[in-house]
C-alpha cells in the first residue's frame, strides 16, 4: 500500500478487535494501522487476554490490551469509560469477532438446539451493533467501523449456522451505516476470502473452500496471506472513503464475481 508523508491513519486512534494470533486479518489491521501513523489499544478476554498481550507485544509500541466480552454488556461501558479518559475520542474500530459453537457447524444444519445458535448470532451478530453503541459516544466527530465477513449470500459446505450470522452481520452492518451516518460515523465490511485463521480450524468443510477458490478465483487466491484484507480494513478505517457506508467491499480474488 502507498503510504502518504504522514501516514494513511496519522493522528487516528484505533480500537482493533479479534487478535489471537500473528496470522489473523486483525493482526494485519493493528500492524498497518500502526505503521501508518495510528494509536491502537486491542481488546481481549478472559483467558485470550495473556495471548492477545503477548501477541501485542510483536507489535511496535506494544499496545495496550483492554478487557472486552461481547457478551457482557458492563464492558462495553467500562471500554467506553476508559477510552473517553483515556483519548476522549475515537477514530474507527474494527469488529473481528465471531464465534459458534462446534454443534453450529457440524455439517448438520438441523441439529442445533437455539442455545448455540442464539450464541453465534450475539457474538458474531449482535456484537457489531453493541460496539457501534459503545464507541458512538466518542466519535462526535465521525468515524469508521470495520466488520470481518465472509460473503453470506452462499450457501457453504459446513459454514451453516455460522453463515446464518454472517447475513445477520451484513444485515446489521447496514442498519447502523442507516442510522449512524447522520453522524458522519461510516459502517462497512470486508469480505475476505478463505484464509487459514483460527476460526478456519472450526469448520469441517475448509478444504472444500480452498479447492474452489483455487479454480475459480481471477486474480488467484493464497490462504495464507491476510494483508490484502487487512490492507482493505485500513483503507476504510482512513478518510480515503468519505462517503462510502453500508458497503462489503469483497478481497477474495474475484471469486464473487464469477460463475461456474
Amino acid at each position: 500500500m502507498t503510504d502518504t508523508p504522514q501516514g494513511l491513519l496519522a493522528g487516528k486512534r484505533l480500537v482493533v478487535t479479534g487478535v489471537l494470533t500473528d496470522r489473523s486479518i486483525a493482526y494485519g489491521v493493528a500492524r498497518l494501522a500502526l505503521e501508518q501513523g495510528a494509536e491502537i489499544v486491542l481488546t481481549s478476554h478472559g483467558r485470550a487476554m495473556s495471548i492477545t498481550k503477548r501477541i501485542a507485544a510483536r507489535l511496535p509500541g506494544t499496545p495496550d490490551v483492554l478487557e472486552l466480552d461481547v457478551t457482557e454488556p458492563a464492558h462495553f461501558a467500562a471500554l467506553t469509560a476508559e477510552l473517553a479518559s483515556r483519548w476522549g475520542r475515537v477514530d474507527g474500530a474494527l469488529h473481528a469477532v465471531a464465534f459458534a459453537p462446534a454443534a453450529c457447524l457440524s455439517g448438520d444444519f438441523m441439529a442445533p438446539e437455539w442455545a448455540d445458535v442464539a450464541t453465534a448470532l450475539e457474538v458474531s451478530a449482535y456484537s457489531l451493533k453493541a460496539l457501534a453503541a459503545a464507541m458512538l459516544p466518542l466519535m462526535s466527530g465521525g468515524g469508521s467501523i470495520v466488520g470481518l465477513d465472509f460473503d453470506a449470500t452462499q450457501a457453504w459446505p459446513s459454514y451453516d449456522w455460522m453463515g446464518v450470522s454472517k447475513a445477520a452481520l451484513e444485515a446489521t452492518a447496514r442498519y447502523l451505516a442507516r442510522d449512524l451516518g447522520p453522524k458522519g460515523i461510516r459502517v462497512n465490511l470486508v469480505a475476505a476470502g478463505p484464509l487459514r485463521t483460527i476460526a478456519a480450524k472450526s469448520i469441517s468443510g475448509f478444504a472444500d473452500f480452498e479447492a474452489l477458490w483455487a479454480t475459480r478465483a481471477p486474480l488467484g487466491w493464497d490462504v495464507e496471506d491476510t494483508e490484502p484484507a487487512a490492507q482493505a480494513c485500513v483503507a476504510l478505517l482512513s478518510d480515503w472513503f468519505p462517503r462510502t457506508t453500508g458497503e462489503i467491499v469483497h478481497v477474495d480474488g474475484g471469486f464473487h464475481a464469477v460463475g461456474a
